[in-house]
């Protein structure tokens, strides 16, 4: 048993991808987050994590004291779809969103048909958990909040709260202004668990 283990050991020092393998990594890192990262427009006091995913900087836009988590995808369009976030944003870990996606056409293979591209737009004060995923097109109001691991494909209005997949409205942040009446209810509950949710994902 430790003479195979020392065998492994030995393999792995003797073997030149061992050595070629971190420099994938520095390529890796190079052409998904340093060189687009300095076209990225960022706001003031606006952070991002050091692995981020980024495709095409010059179409992504970052607000005002922002905060994009570890790991997040912002995948710009090749051609034309931006991605625009607001100020005073928290984006999640591993929160993936893209303004392209593929055509469907069943005459043709999926990965040889054009991109459909369409801005994404992300309001002020919004909040993404942790795995959330925006497709191209969408429209966040300021104020929204999803919850983690939710899919949304359709733009939603100003002061949502959603949870799912797809994503879809179960309270409103002006519920939470003051105490409501209807605590009680299914619609409440699934309402604050979505908040919890979300809180504990960021």
């Amino acid at each position: 048993m430790k003479g195979s283990k020392i065998g492994r050991i030995a393999a792995t020092v003797l073997d030149p991808g061992t050595y070629l393998h971190p420099i994938r990594l520095l390529h890796f890192y190079g052409y998904s987050h340093v060189r687009p990262r300095r076209k990225v427009t960022m706001g003031e006091s606006a952070t991002m994590a050091p692995n981020v995913s980024l495709r095409n900087g010059e179409r992504i836009f970052v607000g005002a004291r922002t905060k994009v988590g570890e790991r997040a995808y912002l995948w710009a369009g090749d051609g034309s779809g931006a991605i625009h976030i607001g100020e005073d944003c928290r984006i999640g870990p591993e929160v993936f969103i893209t303004a392209s996606d593929y055509g469907l056409r069943p005459d043709e293979p999926i990965a040889y048909q054009e991109r459909n591209e369409r801005d994404v737009t992300i309001g002020n004060d919004v909040w993404l958990g942790a795995r959330v995923f925006i497709g191209a097109g969408v429209e966040l109001g300021d104020g929204c909040v999803v919850s983690a691991g939710s899919v949304v494909t359709r733009s939603l209005p100003a002061g949502s709260v959603a949870v799912g997949v797809p994503a879809r409205i179960v309270r409103r942040r002006e519920d939470y202004g003051e105490r409501d009446p209807g605590a009680g209810s299914d619609e409440s509950a699934e309402g604050r668990e979505a908040a919890v949710v979300a809180a504990e994902s960021e």
